[in-house]
């Protein structure tokens, strides 16, 4: 709202303050809000809009403008409001309103007479359709450049032919409507893209054609190439082999030569590898020794590393400090010694050092021995090959002193003791060294030895070198020989086998090209047959979207074919648009994502892919969206909803990512914001393009696709929505779904047999796939091969593999068809269930046509189809599996859905079964069933042979001749008028249909019966028509079903509502919140409404939670609540597995269809019949309830409780003679009462008596009488207390009616079971009423079922009359203008008032029935001729004006004048009493006081019976008028034997008897005739009495109505009748007056 406001802030702005001119234009589509309108009308009216801006702006604006205005008007002074006036004004001259409202529907109606702005304010611009000639002139203007391969008198046939294709299309959504109730439109917009689909699918189709054509001209041109270049390779070839021979000798003389040269290098070579031997063994032995020794040597190695470490920690500092030392300690004295004996020095003479007991050491030489340079150096570069035998034998002794060690070293000398490791090292070292030295020396003399062979080696390689030079030049001489010799072999080779492959090539290809010869014509022809068959092709897919199959093959085959052929324009006989528009392995990947496979489908899937707008599907059955989300899913598919909080970012998201997106269950109205993405109307930007979505601009990537789905099953979308989308009927049909569940049945019965034709399926889909790419990779092969096809070798490869594989794949195929025969044969024996299950689904789905509540998904039909087959009782023998499963089948289905439905139209559901069975059996003709449910209607009465007696009546007579055109029924017309006595007293038998019918009709079956008593007896239809379901399908079906609320929860899950519909009286919270008790489950209940859906909200949270049932009561209170619970039950991923959501609603259309189709659906009415609703209330009795007391009294009383319940219940069907107003008696009264009387008898005891006044006043006066409001009809309950409960009950003869007996049983099974026996079909005599009654209930009820049956029927086609509404109710206004009575001159009346008396209370309740007829004469006068005006087009027709036209051409009565009037059921009826009251009135003013009057024609009887008491008591002294009272008489005479007024009182005729007849000889109330169900009252006297007396209970006060609607605003008075039987008789079959019987 604040976005309008803004903008129009904005162009008053613009226009006022600016000056500027400025166009506003605005399209209904943008009323989001009709408070817009309210602005507009302000706009258009006034100019102005109060408060559009705030006070501040207003004077910023004025201000601004004080300066142009006093240019403009200098005389006017600058005040505020001149200045506001100035802007208003300039406004208004410089701002242009531009509307665009659509006329479609009854929006613009209501928004005229709302907003009468839109219409004043504004010049009627009426945009009609497009004419012919508009439509050819803009296909023109498309086409004439556009190159078409044809002759320019076809091109402007096409071009003509195209406008005539869009106005026939029009014509059929017009029929389409009349025929199916569907509303599809077409619009310029749809015309623009059909020609633009025309242009684009021509160039595609002629591009593709071509291409292919051109390849194939290209192919057969290499053909013939080759075939020439044959004849040149074998010339080629003789002189390639003479050329080989002469190199063949040359060759030869080289090879020899080469020999001998060649055998001379062997020799050498021989004799160099001897020597070569020689000296490898040399090495060879060599090698060996010197690993040995090396390995020897290495175990030396680690003491060596030792020494050296030892070495390593020795500094020159450290050994300073030796050689310093006076007295070094004895240890580093001794290692010293051993260092000298090493280093091969002197040592001192041996001698004995007393103190150690060892040799003493030479200290002076060891000094000398450190002292020398380089001490540090010799020890590291010690040459260890100089130790000998004698040096170790001298240095062990030092060895083997005890301190010796490195430990003790450490400990005494410290930094020198490594010297002491080295020496023992080496010591070591000698020990290894020993062995290794005399290997050393060996090898010294083998390393001479290998020097000199090696030398011999050298000289013998030098001469073999020489040898092998002298050999390479003669062998790359032979060499080349010899390649010159294969060249030519191979060159002759490489010519023979190119002959032979272009040879094979030529062969190979011969079938093909005798092929493509052919087609390569029949390209040609369908290139000149495309203009006619492109047009087919583009308004297929432009126009056929929204038909159902019949109406595409009507457009497609009759009417365009027949525009096509009138105008010379050549097309393809028979084109199939399947093949045309979609290759066979698409479709067949369709079918595996799940597409069905019927034609319909596929032509929807290619409408969906091919359409040039995007398409919304009408898809009540979700398939095409099941088909769409797997056709999609690899590329990422979005789904929303348009009430989705994310709908506007999923939207931008897919356009800017290039992703599909599905926007699923939308209504009747789209979005604004997707009106430029539906047009596409992108704008370029560089090299991409952009799109505005609202006020944001969104680049659009390729891959974006948008489709709309709705579940709505016949939604009435606007011409804009037809014109931006591309709208489809993707509603299943019969033979698609009848296909489907085939599929279902064979993968459940021979599960191997669907899983081979799937693969086959799959594989043939494969093949043809593959077949086809062969082709096109041969051919684009032959015709993008450069130079000749005879250098290709690769064209040899694929044309093998060509064969090859298409051989393989005809194989494949040839099998698959054989397969495909095998399943066929196998699949036709299970055809009958899956047409049975189709022809059940369609049935299921009309329902919802009765009531919009009715809706079953094809998912949930699929569960019990499903359900069905696994409960079906197996055989091994197929046909009794088959049997089994139909019988299952049906009934399942049956119980499934008559479980959801009112009790008025469980029958008409269980009739429609029988007959679609049987007419799908072809049992039954299609004439047949529209003689059941039309009869005669369509015939008139003066066009039919004449009525042979009056007892017929007409509507029987015209019903019998419709009846005569069915062979079996030839000569009933001359029958009956030849029988008369016999046919008539066959139809007043009771019950007909038992009977014998006369003329040897007895003998029919029993649905040719039925025709014949809906004929005859339309009362005793439903009872014929009960015997024929019965006889169809078995008695089980005839049967009511009663609800079983705990199997329907066992059948749910916490993802499934389930959903009561209420009706008056059936209110299921007490069984729901009972079996919420048994099954100890928390049930927590809210009744919707305004505000609250957030405590609703809590509610199924808590319940989901913690577990427990919601019951969401009332909710058609709480319709926006129904969505988001939805979504709440299907997105929430964690809920208690006890918890349920139970809803009871009312019904109503705007009710979410997806919730309903994925709940379970149930009613709980009262079931119709005693039977069933004693059935019903002891289903409700627990066997612990029976046993409550041991008093004998309790059960028979408890009986008639539940008998009293059900008689007041089935009262209520006989309308106002049950009761007079129909009142919601409920399990709540019945469990009350029960209450009551166990409490009662409680307190009475074994002793005391059953109070039976307190019973009576219980049940009449509180429980059930707490809700009777009519004094008449509590005396009805007052008379059933009366008579049902006494002490008679107790007697073991006693019975409510013959047959109805009081059972004392046992169990409540037992109870059931008396009760099962009870009769199907109930006289109204059970319930206290005359047979008769039954005639009305019947009648009536039978009319509505046939009504509701016609109704829901495709309408025939058939010729209209021509006039129209307007017209026919133009002629009436005329007709009833012509007979309307003149007004009453006041004058006059008055002064013949004052001739008769003026203050005679008769005169002056005269008065003012005058008064009020006057009234109702100048308001029909007046609005006739108003009506006539307005059809005119002289005067607007107002709302009141509209009613009258419609109301009157219903023949119905007006409101505007029902209003200042009376009720009638028809116009008819209303008008003649209008001319008979006026014409008592104009007699009694003009004429005198009538002798007798006609109480009917009063405004107020009430008035003029109270007129007549005031006569009487003025007539009488002494009497007052309260103690006055009316008292009658009814006479013997009739009123044409009345010759004189009475002296008192007045004399009342025209009252007629319901409920009873008339004893004139004994002047008293008797039983009424069979069949007849008024009786006219002679005339009665009624006169007044001066007594207060109660009247003698003797006599039946009998109320007066005016009208058969008994109610109070009806009610005149009571009078008394005479009467033999008691009173009670007459109370109870509901007797009254009637003053109008209409």
């Amino acid at each position: 709202m604040s976005n309008f406001m803004d903008d129009l802030k904005l162009l008053y702005k613009t226009a006022g303050a600016e000056g500027k001119g400025i166009t506003f234009i605005f399209t209904d589509n943008e009323i989001k809000d009709e408070a817009f309108l309210e602005y507009l009308n302000n706009v258009l009216s006034s100019g102005e809009v109060s408060n559009l801006f705030a006070k501040d702006e207003i004077t910023e604006i004025t201000q601004n403008l004080i300066p142009v205005m006093k240019r403009e008007l200098p005389r006017i002074p600058p005040t505020f409001d001149n200045l506001y006036d100035y802007f208003i004004s300039r406004s208004k001259k410089n701002l242009h309103v531009v509307l665009c409202f659509s006329p479609v529907g009854q929006k613009f109606r209501n928004r005229s007479l709302k907003f009468p702005g839109l219409i004043s304010g504004c010049t009627m611009d009426w945009f009609t359709p497009w004419p012919n000639e508009a439509l050819v002139a803009v296909s023109n203007y498309f086409l004439s450049e556009f190159p078409m391969v044809c002759s320019p008198e076809v091109k402007s046939s096409v071009v003509t032919t195209m406008g005539t294709y869009h106005d026939k299309v029009s014509e059929t959504c017009e029929s389409y409507f009349e025929r199916f109730r569907r509303r599809t439109h077409v619009t310029p917009k749809s015309y623009l893209s059909f020609v633009n689909g025309y242009k684009t699918l021509y160039t595609e189709k002629h591009s593709y054609i071509n291409t292919l054509a051109e390849r194939m001209s290209v192919g057969l041109d290499k053909l013939m190439e080759a075939s020439k270049s044959v004849a040149q390779l074998s010339k080629v070839l003789v002189v390639k082999e003479r050329e080989l021979v002469i190199a063949s000798v040359k060759a030869d003389k080289v090879v020899a030569e080469v020999t001998v040269i060649a055998e001379a290098a062997t020799i050498v070579k021989n004799e160099v590898q001897i020597v070569k031997d020689r000296a490898q063994k040399i090495v060879d032995g060599i090698e060996k020794e010197k690993a040995y020794a090396e390995g020897k040597l290495a175990a030396a190695k680690p003491a060596l590393e030792e020494a050296e470490a030892a070495l390593n920690t020795i500094k020159p500092a450290d050994i300073a400090t030796v050689r310093k030392l006076a007295k070094p300690p004895h240890l580093i004295m001794r290692i010293m010694d051993c260092c000298l004996l090493l280093f091969q020095r002197k040592l001192e003479t041996v001698s004995i050092d007393p103190e150690k007991n060892c040799i003493k050491p030479s200290w002076s030489d060891a000094l000398k021995l450190i002292s020398a340079t380089g001490f540090m150096t010799s020890l590291q570069q010690f040459k260890k090959d100089s130790i000998n035998e004698e040096m170790v034998e001298l240095l062990q002794m030092y060895f083997d002193m005890d301190d010796y060690t490195m430990e003790h070293a450490k400990k005494v000398c410290g930094c020198v003791a490594g010297l002491l490791a080295w020496t023992r090292a080496m010591s070591t070292f000698f020990g290894i060294n020993k062995e290794v030295l005399p290997l050393k020396a060996n090898l010294a003399v083998q390393e001479i030895r290998l020097t000199k062979a090696n030398n011999e080696l050298g000289a013998a390689e030098a001469l073999l070198a020489a040898k092998q030079a002298e050999f390479d030049v003669v062998k790359a001489k032979c060499d080349a020989a010899l390649k010159e010799k294969q060249d030519l072999l191979d060159d002759a080779e490489m010519c023979k086998n190119k002959m032979q492959a272009a040879s094979t090539l030529i062969g190979g290809l011969s079938g093909e090209k005798i092929r493509w010869i052919e087609q390569s014509k029949e390209f040609k022809s369908q290139i000149n047959r495309l203009v006619g068959d492109v047009l087919q092709l583009t308004g297929f897919l432009s126009y056929c979207g929204p038909f159902n199959q019949s109406f595409r093959d009507m457009l497609l085959k009759h009417t365009w074919e027949r525009e096509l052929r009138k105008h010379n324009i050549p097309f393809t006989e028979n084109l199939n648009i399947i093949s045309a528009l979609a290759d066979p392995p698409t479709i067949s990947e369709w079918n595996l994502q799940g597409l069905p496979g019927d034609d319909l489908s596929v032509q929807n899937g290619i409408i969906v892919t091919k359409a040039t707008r995007y398409p919304l599907l009408i898809d009540p059955q979700t398939q095409g969206k099941t088909w769409i989300k797997e056709k999609e899913k690899a590329t990422m598919l979005q789904v929303t909803s348009l009430n989705h909080k994310f709908f506007r970012s999923h939207l931008e998201d897919c356009l800017s990512m290039g992703r599909p997106l599905l926007i699923e269950d939308v209504s009747e109205e789209l979005d604004p914001a997707l009106d430029n993405v539906l047009e596409k109307n992108f704008i370029k930007s560089g090299t991409s393009f952009k799109v505005k979505v609202g006020d944001k601009e969104v680049n659009v990537m390729d891959g974006f696709q948008l489709y709309i789905t709705t579940k709505l099953p016949n939604p009435s979308y606007s011409p804009e929505v037809s014109a931006k989308t591309s709208i489809i009927d993707f509603t299943v049909n019969m033979k698609g779904l009848e296909n489907q569940l085939l599929g279902r049945v064979i993968l459940r019965e021979k599960y191997e047999l669907e899983a081979e034709r799937l693969k086959l399926i799959e594989d043939v889909t494969a093949n043809k796939r593959k077949m086809q790419e062969l082709e096109d990779n041969l051919l684009y092969k032959l015709s993008s091969t450069k130079g000749s096809l005879v250098d290709d070798d690769s064209m040899i490869g694929i044309l093998s593999t060509t064969k090859r594989t298409a051989a393989e794949v005809s194989a494949k195929l040839s099998i698959a068809a054989d397969a495909e025969v095998k399943i066929n044969i196998a699949q036709a024996e299970y055809r009958p269930v899956a047409s049975r299950g189709s022809t059940v689904y369609f049935l299921i789905t009309e329902m919802s046509m009765v009531n919009v509540m009715y809706q079953t998904s094809l998912g949930q039909f699929l569960k019990v189809f499903d359900l069905s087959l696994e409960r079906s009782e197996k055989s091994a023998k197929t046909q009794k599996r088959i049997a089994n499963i139909i019988e299952s089948l049906t009934y399942e289905v049956f119980r499934y859905t008559v479980r959801g439905l009112y009790e008025n139209h469980k029958f008409i559901f269980t009739l429609l079964l029988a007959l679609k069975i049987d007419l799908q059996k072809n049992k039954i003709e299609h004439d047949k069933f529209q003689i059941l449910i039309k009869g005669g209607a369509a015939l008139d009465l003066k066009t039919c042979p004449t009525k042979p007696f009056s007892w017929i009546l007409d509507m029987v007579w015209l019903n019998m001749v419709e009846l005569g055109k069915l062979p079996q029924f030839a000569n009933i017309i001359t029958q009956v008028s030849q029988n008369g006595k016999l046919w008539k007293a066959w139809l007043n038998l009771d019950a007909p249909e038992e009977g014998v019918i006369p003329d040897g009709y007895n003998s029919l079956d029993v649905f040719i019966k039925l025709l014949l008593i809906r004929s005859c007896c339309p009362d005793r239809t439903l009872s014929q028509a009960r015997k024929y379901v019965g006889d169809s399908l078995g008695m089980r079906f005839a049967e009511p079903v009663i609800l079983n609320l705990h199997n329907t929860w066992e059948e749910s899950d916490p993802r499934t509502p389930l959903i009561c519909f209420l009706s008056m009286g059936s209110d299921p919270t007490e069984q729901i919140e009972a079996l919420a008790k048994k099954l100890l489950l928390e049930c927590r209940a809210i009744s919707m409404g305004q505000g609250q859906e957030v405590h609703a909200r809590k509610l199924v949270k808590t319940s989901m939670t913690h577990g427990g049932w919601a019951l969401l009561q009332n909710c058609h209170l709480g319709l926006e609540f129904m969505e988001e619970l939805l979504e709440t039950i299907t997105t929430t991923e964690t809920m208690h597995d006890s918890f349920r959501v139970w809803i009871t609603t009312e019904p109503n259309e705007f009710f979410s269809i997806t919730l309903l189709q994925s709940s379970i659906k149930f009613t709980n009415d009262p079931p119709q019949g005693i039977r069933a609703g004693l059935k019903r209330t002891f289903a409700g009795i627990s066997q612990n309830q029976l046993e409550v007391s041991n008093l004998p009294m309790w059960k028979p009383m408890l009986y008639s409780v539940a008998f009293l319940h059900t008689a007041v219940q089935e009262r209520r069907k006989f309308g106002p003679l049950g009761w007079n107003i129909p009142y919601e008696f409920n399990s709540a009264d019945f469990t009350a009462s029960v209450e009551f009387v166990e409490r009662h008898l409680d307190d009475c005891g074994p002793r005391k008596d059953v109070s039976w006044v307190t019973v009576r006043y219980m049940l009449a006066e509180v429980q059930y009488g707490g809700r009777v409001t009519d004094d008449y009809d509590k005396r009805l309950l007052q008379c059933f207390a009366r008579v049902w409960f006494s002490k008679k009950m107790f007697d073991p003869l006693f019975c409510f009616y013959t047959g109805y007996k009081v059972p004392v049983c046992k169990t409540v099974d037992e109870y059931i079971e008396c009760i099962q026996s009870l009769p199907t079909a109930d006289s109204p005599q059970a319930l206290g009423l005359h047979p008769n009654a039954d005639i009305t209930y019947q009648t009536n009820t039978s009319a509505e079922v046939l009504e509701t049956i016609t109704n829901i029927q495709p309408k025939e086609s058939g010729g209209g009359s021509g006039a129209t509404r307007e017209s026919i109710v133009y002629s009436m206004a005329e007709d009833m203008l012509e007979k309307l009575p003149p007004n009453y001159v006041p004058h006059e009346v008055k002064a013949r008032l004052l001739k008769m008396g003026a203050l005679n209370p008769m005169n002056i309740f005269l008065r003012q029935e005058v008064d009020r007829m006057q009234r109702i004469i100048g308001v029909v006068r007046i609005s006739l001729t108003d009506l006539k005006l307005a059809i005119d087009g002289t005067i607007i027709m107002s709302e009141s004006l509209r009613d009258a036209l419609d109301n009157i051409f219903d023949a119905r009565v007006p409101n505007q004048w029902r209003k200042v009037s009376w009720d009638s059921s028809t116009l008819g009826f209303w008008y003649t009493e209008l001319l008979e009251r006026n014409k008592q009135f104009h007699s009694w003013v003009f004429e005198g006081r009538p002798k007798a009057f006609w109480m009917t024609g009063f405004f107020n009887p009430q008035g003029f019976l109270t007129a007549m008491r005031q006569e009487v008591t003025r007539a009488n002294k002494g009497w007052a008028l309260d103690t006055v009272n009316l008292h009658n008489k009814v006479l013997k005479q009739a009123l044409e034997e009345i010759t004189a007024s009475p002296t008192e009182g007045v004399y009342v005729y025209g009252l007629y008897l319901e409920g009873a007849s008339w004893d004139r000889k004994n002047v008293h109330l008797i039983e009424s005739s069979p069949k007849v169900l008024f009786t006219p009252l002679p005339v009665i006297h009624m006169f007044a009495i001066n007594s207060t007396a109660p009247m003698d209970p003797k006599l039946y006060i009998c109320p007066i109505y005016k009208k058969p609607r008994r109610t109070d605003l009806n009610y005149i008075t009571a009078v008394v009748l005479h009467t033999v039987q008691p009173p009670d008789h007459w109370i109870m079959r509901g007797v009254a007056l009637l003053c109008d019987i209409k």
